[in-house]
């Protein structure tokens, strides 16, 4: 009995810590892995049987059938196809563009020292939302633009300059990472009356750029500690050697964070793929996505589950294949910054 209590050493625990260990692991995955098996089980019930259930086991309980499959993907494939290569593109691309701008941004916001002036701050904002009236008024958009443009750029030469008052890296990393934490309700409704104006309501290009607005604080923030964490003596060595700035970006910092690229990309994709409150005011029949269609499924007289649970299972497995694929990759790049010094 001493032997069976006793430690091994300090990271090998005992016999029977060791089975108390796995026994809550094993208790832990059946909690987590249990929602995702009575998915798929009910994927394969008539309404009858989930009416009448709960079954647990198939071909014990209940005999499997493949008419919700068939539903999804035969009666209504058009429905079904359209919604979901709508959000595989969205999705893609839209987490792409974030990652490219967003890593660009934080490299820079490391590596760079930036002194951008208080007042000329507010001199772009009161630019942008005097332009933004004038479209809201029915102006042409093109020419509020340039007019916007020139009109900022005359009063930075003129009274831009008396402005001491300067923001550094941080107040602006800061300031990135706070527009996340604004609710999308609070601006989808704005969002919705620019692309109207545009005529870009129920487009790719309007989602794509929602979705990479939204996103983007999230790249950069997380992006700027994991090339915190890169020695900057590298990048020093590589430029004695010759290499551009260019270069040393291409050669060597961006092999160096392939995992927190990896782990950003995949938390990104995942926010775009289950994106609903924009998707619900900007897109219609032509660019609708998957949540939309699953919060289509619920029909009038309740939650048709037998449906739901198909259209659930084929909008979840590619992002948990992609998980386990990449598992490594992101077990590596959340654990950039835990341990410092």
């Amino acid at each position: 009995m001493q032997r069976f209590l006793q430690r091994r050493s300090v990271f090998r625990p005992s016999p029977a810590g060791a089975v108390v260990s796995y026994a809550l692991l094993v208790f832990w995955a059946i909690v987590v892995l249990f929602p995702l098996y009575w998915l798929l089980i009910t994927s394969f019930k008539l309404p009858g049987d989930v009416d009448n259930g709960p079954f647990y086991i198939p071909w014990v309980d209940f005999v499997p059938k493949l008419d919700n499959w068939r539903y999804i993907f035969v009666d209504v494939r058009n429905d079904t196809l359209r919604p979901y290569f709508n959000t595989v593109f969205v999705a893609l691309w839209s987490a792409v563009l974030a990652l490219l701008l967003g890593t660009a941004a934080a490299y820079a916001l490391v590596r760079f020292t930036y002194r951008p002036r208080l007042g000329v701050v507010g001199l772009f904002i009161g630019c942008v939302a005097l332009a933004a009236l004038a479209i809201w008024y029915g102006a042409p958009w093109q020419l509020i633009v340039v007019a916007a443009i020139a009109v900022f750029l005359l009063l930075t030469q003129t009274i831009g300059r008396r402005f001491r008052r300067a923001l550094g890296n941080s107040d602006i990393a800061f300031w990135m990472i706070s527009q996340r934490m604004m609710p999308p309700v609070a601006v989808v409704i704005p969002i919705y009356v620019l692309f109207q104006r545009l005529g870009w309501l129920d487009t790719y290009q309007a989602l794509i750029i929602s979705y990479v607005a939204a996103n983007l604080p999230i790249v950069v923030w997380l992006m700027r500690d994991y090339f915190q964490s890169i020695p900057i003596e590298l990048e020093e060595c590589a430029a004695i050697d010759g290499a551009s700035r260019y270069r040393t970006f291409w050669s060597i910092v961006l092999p160096l964070s392939l995992p927190g690229l990896v782990a950003t990309f995949l938390f990104i994709l995942v926010f775009a793929w289950n994106e609903y409150l924009l998707a619900l005011f900007l897109s219609s029949s032509k660019v609708q996505t998957m949540p939309l269609l699953v919060a289509g499924q619920s029909g009038t007289r309740g939650p048709q589950w037998w449906y739901m649970s198909v259209v659930i299972l084929i909008m979840i497995l590619p992002v948990i294949g992609m998980a386990i694929a990449l598992e490594r990759y992101i077990a590596r790049g959340l654990l950039v910054g835990a341990v410092k010094g």
